[in-house]
């Protein structure tokens, strides 16, 4: 059997696992009164588990979460069938199409072929398919609003940059990461209470962060994950060395746990 076959047999024996699943008689009590609501935040944790196992570097552990997210393409696309507005052919015709169409530089005429040409040329592509142009509407309407903060932060100010309203240059946006600073410093200064004039300047600086990334070509929530990791195995080594004295974190000091932490820094690729 070549493997095209035996691709298109698992994918048939999972939509049919699945419609069992939903069977109004026979199947399982909790797929059947699911909805799309309620399986909607499965899927955006598939989607982080994927992340993170990609980041493990372990390949067997990205097979099981990435068949763990189709699972949530094919029970979206099963309840849809059951309602009658589409279902998994139409959603793999659909994207199939969408590629095509935006790859003309492979299935087209177009002889762009180096990677920022094409990129640019997927951008125009999606920005007329959304109808960027249109006078009735915001070129930010359809940022999901369900993002993380950050990943919707980058888009907005991306989708912004493409009708020129952005900062022209990294410099300038430097610039304004001081001037936000010394906004949160005067506003703690002044009222240390003031909660929410103090969360405004933070999400001022996060917002001048995202907008960082963006200029130097870094994915803002990539970056964040990754130093949450780079933290997270510093502070491991801090506690560990803490524990091989005989000692707890609380007992330590925090100039011993700041030698620790530097000595941590030395002994990883960061």
């Amino acid at each position: 059997m070549s493997n095209n076959a035996i691709l298109h047999e698992q994918i048939d024996r999972l939509v049919k696992i699945m419609s069992d699943l939903r069977d109004p008689v026979t199947g399982c009590p909790w797929d059947i009164e699911q909805d799309f609501a309620s399986i909607a935040p499965y899927t955006i944790e598939e989607a982080y588990e994927v992340s993170e196992a990609v980041y493990s570097g372990d390949r067997d552990k990205l097979a099981d979460e990435l068949g763990d997210l189709l699972l949530q393409v094919i029970f979206h696309s099963q309840m849809a069938k059951e309602e009658g507005s589409f279902e998994l052919t139409d959603v793999v015709r659909a994207i199939s199409d969408k590629m095509v169409r935006r790859h003309p530089h492979v299935f087209g005429a177009s002889t762009q072929k180096d990677a920022k040409s094409t990129k640019m040329a997927w951008e125009d592509m999606k920005a007329q398919e959304r109808g960027d142009t249109s006078p009735n509407g915001s070129i930010l309407d359809d940022v999901a609003i369900t993002l993380p903060a950050m990943v919707r932060a980058a888009k907005l100010q991306k989708r912004a940059a493409r009708v020129g309203f952005d900062w022209p240059d990294l410099n300038a946006v430097i610039e304004k990461m001081a001037e936000e600073t010394k906004e949160l410093q005067e506003a703690y200064e002044t009222n240390p209470n003031d909660h929410k004039r103090l969360e405004d300047e933070v999400g001022d600086i996060l917002f001048v962060a995202a907008n960082l990334a963006r200029k130097v070509g870094v994915d803002p929530e990539t970056a964040l994950l990754t130093c949450n990791r780079k933290f997270e195995r510093r502070f491991k080594f801090v506690e560990s060395q803490t524990n091989e004295r005989g000692l707890s974190l609380s007992d330590a000091s925090l100039e011993e746990m700041e030698a620790l932490w530097q000595k941590a820094k030395t002994t990883e690729v960061s």
